[in-house]
Parts: C-alpha cells; sequence; structure tokens
C-alpha cells in the first residue's frame, strides 16, 4: 500500500475555516482557538503534484484512499491501519434511474467500505493521525455508523475507544461498537446530547475527541470521496452531487478537495452542483438555505428514522451552506414516508439494500426534477452512504408464505 515509513504527505498546517489564522500541523488540536470553528489542513499543492500525477494513481492499484497519501494528513505510513477503506465503485443504476427521472443516474457505494458506509474513510484518517500525534484513546459521539467505525479502527490499532450513542441509535451499531471491545455510552436524547456527554468524558479518560469537524482529519479521509469522484469519471466532475446530509463532513470534504485537484492540475474548474438532503422531521441546513442564512439555527424537537439525518445543529453549517451555494446548488428535504418506500424502490430496481440515509438521497431525486433543479440528461451521482442492514426493515414489505415441503402448491405460492 504504502512503502517504507514515509507517506510524502504534503501537509504544511492548519488553517482557521472562518478565521483564516494558520497552526502548526504536528499537535493536537480540536476547534480554531480564535473562534470556536472547524480547522482545515492545508497542503503544499506544488510539492503533491510532483508526484500525485495520473500516471502515479494509475500504477497505485491498491491501497484504498491511501493512493491519494500526498494529500492526506499521515506522515508515517506504520500509523495506518488498513482494513480496506477507500476505492468504492461507481455504479450505474440505469432501472432506478428511469424510474427517478435521470436515466445516466450513477451511485457511489459507499456501503462497501469497511463497517459498512462511508465513515470508515473519516474514522481511518482520524485514528492514524490522532495515533501519530501522541493520542492514546479517542471518544466519539454518534448516531449510529461513525461509533462502529470509530471502535472497529481502535481495535485494528489496539487504543482504547468510547462510544456515546443516543439510547434509540440503530441496535446494530450499538453492537458493532460493543463487539469491537469499545466502551459504550448511551444517551437519553439526540446526537448533540450525546456531543455534549463526549465532551464532559473526554478530559477525565483521557480521549481525544473526534465529534464531526470538532477535529480537522475526519475530513480529509472523507474528502477521497471527492477525490475517486474525479478519477472515476475520466478527471470530469458529475454536473450534480446529491448527498445526504447530517453533519455535512463529506459534502464539505468533497468541495476542499475538487479546489485541491483543480490546483493540482488534475481537474478544470467545472464544479458539479452539491445538493444536501435532510429529512422534513431535522433539516436545519435546508432551512437556512431557504432563508439565505449565513449559519443554521439548531432545529428543535427532531425526529427521522434515518439516524445519520438527525443531527439538529452542524458545527459545519457554514462551510456546508458556502458550498452549496457556491456551486449553485441547492438544498431539499423529503419525508419519511418517501425514505421508507425508497428503500423498497432502490431494492427492486437498484439492487442494493440501501440505508434511511441514502434513500432520502435517492429519494430527492425526483423531488429536484420536479423543482427544475435536475434535468434529465444531467450526469448526477447519488451517494449510498451505508447499507440498510444494519437498521429496522422499511415498513409494508410483503409476509413471506410458509409452506408444506410435502404438498407444495406454485400456484397459491404466486397468488400470495
Amino acid at each position: 500500500m504504502i512503502t517504507g515509513e514515509a507517506t510524502g504527505s504534503a501537509l504544511v498546517g492548519l488553517e482557521g475555516s472562518a478565521s483564516g489564522v494558520r497552526y502548526p500541523a504536528d499537535r493536537l488540536m480540536g476547534l480554531d482557538p480564535a473562534d470556536g470553528r472547524p480547522l482545515l489542513p492545508r497542503y503544499d499543492l506544488g510539492a503533491a503534484g510532483r508526484t500525485l500525477t495520473r500516471a502515479a494513481l494509475a500504477a497505485r492499484r491498491t491501497g484504498g484512499m491511501w493512493r491519494w497519501r500526498e494529500l492526506l494528513p499521515v506522515r508515517d505510513g506504520r500509523w495506518i491501519t488498513f482494513l480496506g477503506e477507500g476505492s468504492t465503485p461507481l455504479l450505474a443504476a440505469p432501472r432506478l434511474g428511469r424510474a427517478l427521472g435521470v436515466p445516466g443516474l450513477l451511485v457511489k457505494a459507499e456501503s462497501l467500505n469497511p463497517t459498512g458506509s462511508f465513515k470508515a474513510r473519516g474514522m481511518a484518517a482520524a485514528v492514524a493521525r490522532g495515533r501519530e500525534l501522541g493520542a492514546t484513546a479517542f471518544i466519539a459521539p454518534s448516531a449510529g455508523n461513525a461509533g462502529g467505525a470509530l471502535a472497529a479502527y481502535g481495535a485494528a490499532a489496539g487504543v482504547d475507544v468510547i462510544v456515546v450513542m443516543p439510547v434509540d441509535a440503530p441496535r446494530d451499531n450499538q453492537d458493532e461498537a460493543r463487539v469491537h471491545g469499545a466502551r459504550l455510552v448511551l444517551v437519553d436524547g439526540l446526537i448533540s446530547d450525546a456531543g455534549r456527554v463526549a465532551a464532559a468524558l473526554a478530559g477525565p479518560l483521557g480521549a481525544f475527541d473526534l465529534s464531526t469537524l470538532k477535529e480537522p482529519y475526519r475530513l480529509e479521509g472523507k474528502k477521497t470521496m471527492g477525490l475517486e469522484l474525479a478519477e472515476d469519471l475520466g478527471w470530469r466532475l458529475p454536473d450534480v452531487v446529491v448527498y445526504p446530509t447530517g453533519g455535512g463532513t463529506g459534502l464539505v470534504g468533497m468541495y476542499k478537495a475538487f479546489a485541491e485537484l483543480e490546483a493540482l492540475g488534475l481537474i478544470g474548474p467545472q464544479r458539479p452542483r452539491m445538493v444536501a438532503v435532510q429529512a422534513e422531521g431535522c433539516a436545519p441546513i435546508v432551512r437556512a438555505f431557504a432563508e439565505g442564512a449565513d449559519h443554521a439555527r439548531p432545529w428543535a424537537g427532531a425526529t427521522t428514522r434515518a439516524a445519520g439525518l438527525r443531527v439538529p445543529a452542524a458545527v459545519g453549517d457554514a462551510l456546508i451552506l458556502d458550498a452549496l451555494r457556491a456551486s449553485g446548488g441547492t438544498a431539499v428535504a423529503v419525508g419519511e414516508d418517501a425514505i421508507t418506500a425508497m428503500q423498497a424502490t432502490a431494492g427492486r430496481l437498484g439492487g442494493t439494500y440501501v440505508s434511511p440515509e441514502s434513500a432520502a438521497a435517492l429519494a430527492a431525486v425526483p423531488e429536484l426534477r420536479a423543482r427544475g433543479d435536475l434535468e434529465a440528461g444531467d450526469r448526477v451521482v447519488v451517494f449510498d452512504c451505508g447499507t440498510g442492514l444494519k437498521y429496522a426493515p422499511p415498513a409494508g414489505l410483503p409476509a413471506a408464505p410458509v409452506v408444506d415441503p410435502s404438498a407444495v402448491d406454485p400456484r397459491a405460492i404466486l397468488a400470495g
């Protein structure tokens, strides 16, 4: 994957996303001390470009997301615990696309990552870089998949992990964290409440807090989705990216990736219209976008079965909104019935059992077509962020008949 010890990372420092203040890269940091907003890693893109070329990438046939090592923060490859994260396929979905009004629909199959979701990318980078900088334990609040991913990478690296989840997080996610040896703390509340508990526990437990965008490096793992997307499409980005948005790390990371790729000369200035999809029961980004606000007010009474979208306040709200507006994109909320129906539709027409969050993104496509935000000929990429196998099945599935093997009646079975 990475020969020798040095990765060739071109990381040079951290920068306040709002303040612009520069900080050294090689010490553990959380939010920007200047204003409490997220910090963004910065790279010497001139140096990166000398080795990160199209030909070099083509020769790097293994390594998943670490093929992009010049644009990732880990300096010493010995800290990386590789479980197969990244290099997920970009799949054509013609039957599903025709049903949704976009025949050329493409689906980025992030559910094929380790632990079954795109969270593997962010946690792989954050755990590796955190260990490189001296962290010996990690803690994070999670609606489900992030906690499972953190637990898996912590287990593989041999470090302690504490996961704080809402008590109603999917049971499979809770079990996943426990199977990997993490200490699981359940909170009677939302992900925002879990975040406050995690922050309170971090110091006494000696654990570094990996909350979404409250440290710099989960973003870097997630941005590799954007790097791969450019390569997948022959170095020409799609017209539209439709992304299920809770904390929004992946959306922000991809937009950062596109800027870095352009600086390297690997793509031009064209950008996809970025679309943030939320649930109607928790849509702070959609509301802020419609209001023209720079920040999103916390959403009261957040509710949706798409656990990863039940984020009433995103730390990176300003970054999400900036990416949507700069790209000419938009934000849309979908209802619970549409999410449930789309899980069944995606399974029947696309051959994949998607999570409720992924179903929300797919359900947004016909809504966007109706609004005029998508054209039938647009090249649209929807992110399937995780497998549906970790969730309770959608309501309304037909019951399976039970048959007597000694007297099978095919007509009765087919009629049922």
